[in-house]
C-alpha cells in the first residue's frame, strides 16, 4: 500500500517543528561556530516556513521537500556538534 502523501507531509512538518524546538545552539556566542549554528538554524527555519507556504498553496510535494531539507540542516548540525540534542529519534546522534 502506498504512503498517503498528505499524512506524510503533516508528519514531516511536525517532526521538523519538534526538532527546531529541541535543537539548542551549543557553541559559545563568542565563537565562529556559534555563527555557523545560527546559520544552520536559520536555514532550517526558512525551509520550515517555506513548507508551510507550500502546504497553504496545496502543494504537498514541495512542502515535504522543504520539511525534509530543513530537518537535514538540523541533523547535520547535530552531527557537527552545533546543537545540543539528546533525542536519537529526531536526530542522528
Amino acid at each position: 500500500m502506498a504512503a498517503d502523501l498528505n499524512e506524510k507531509v503533516k508528519r514531516y512538518e511536525r517532526l521538523l517543528k519538534e526538532a527546531l524546538q529541541k535543537a539548542g545552539v551549543a557553541p559559545d556566542e563568542r565563537t565562529h561556530m556559534y555563527k555557523i549554528a545560527v546559520d544552520y538554524r536559520t536555514m532550517a527555519t526558512s525551509y520550515y516556513n517555506d513548507g508551510l507556504h507550500f502546504m497553504g498553496n496545496n502543494d504537498p510535494v514541495n512542502a515535504i521537500v522543504c520539511f525534509s531539507y530543513g530537518h537535514a540542516w538540523l541533523d547535520a548540525g547535530a552531527r557537527l556538534g552545533l546543537f545540543d540534542v539528546d533525542d536519537d529519534l529526531l536526530f542522528t546522534i
